[in-house]
């Protein structure tokens, strides 16, 4: 499990980490799984991205052809879970909706995962979601 945090790390060099590194290293070995909310998170981040000058349009186009060679599947499923599991777990871990479908997405499918997030990061610890180390 990957959320967006992680993600755009790797777009904004200021905002890389030896953590947000080792995640992007360990796609060469293992496929990462989001939400179907990711890829209009990663949009939105990266046009307003564009917006304040820290991207142009070639930087976006160059990540997102990164982002294509990735291993990385989004689950579409998790859209019928938004109004049941999902809006019960932002409303149980004090979450937004977005973050919560990533919790529910890694709770079900029993699968770690990698965030930047303190609030997400602390609920997955919660509810025993193990976090990408």
């Amino acid at each position: 499990m990957l959320d967006a945090s992680v993600t755009l790390a790797w777009c904004f060099e200021n905002e890389a980490t030896p953590y947000t590194e080792a995640v992007l290293e360990r796609l060469g070995d293992t496929e990462a799984l989001v939400p179907a909310i990711w890829p209009l998170e990663v949009a939105n981040v990266l046009l307003a991205g564009e917006r304040r000058k820290r991207l142009t349009e070639a930087d976006t186009a160059h990540f997102v052809e990164l982002l294509a060679t990735l291993p990385i599947t989004v689950e579409e499923e998790g859209l019928t879970e938004a109004l049941g599991p999902v809006l019960a777990l932002a409303r149980e871990q004090g979450l937004s909706a977005n973050d919560a479908s990533y919790l529910e997405l890694a709770a079900r499918r029993g699968l770690p995962l990698a965030t930047q997030d303190g609030r997400l990061s602390l609920a997955a610890t919660r509810v025993g979601v193990p976090l990408v180390s």
